[in-house]
């Protein structure tokens, strides 16, 4: 199970975009590696062709490319600093039963995320 979700802020900690914050787009389970916005931007080069208005489509188009999941960390609400994910179980009363539900926490301030 991924700690690092879709919509979470994170920093890079490895790689050539060392140091950059952004939020995840997409999360890929099954290759482990995640999709940050702003981050490893690679150009990618589209067949030239025509959409339905005659207007011309293709050419070079810069899109980020995907990063292991090892190389991001989240980052804190509080202290805006990376942090690891820990996870701490709530009894919540819903629909008049009683449910336990896994709630993230940051590491390094114990606030939830």
């Amino acid at each position: 199970m991924a700690k690092i979700k879709k919509g979470d802020q994170v920093i890079v900690i490895a790689g050539r975009d060392k140091g950059k914050t952004g939020r995840v787009l997409e999360v890929m389970k099954d290759s482990d590696r995640v999709v940050v916005e702003g981050v490893q931007r690679v150009k990618k080069h589209t067949k030239v062709g025509q959409s339905q208005r005659g207007a011309r489509t293709g050419g070079i188009e810069t899109i980020e490319a995907p990063i292991h999941i090892s190389n991001v960390i989240l980052v804190d609400p509080e202290t805006k600093k990376g942090t690891r994910v820990g996870y701490r179980t709530e009894t919540v009363e819903r629909d008049g039963r009683e449910r336990t539900v896994r709630v993230r926490i940051a590491k390094r301030s114990g606030k939830d995320i």
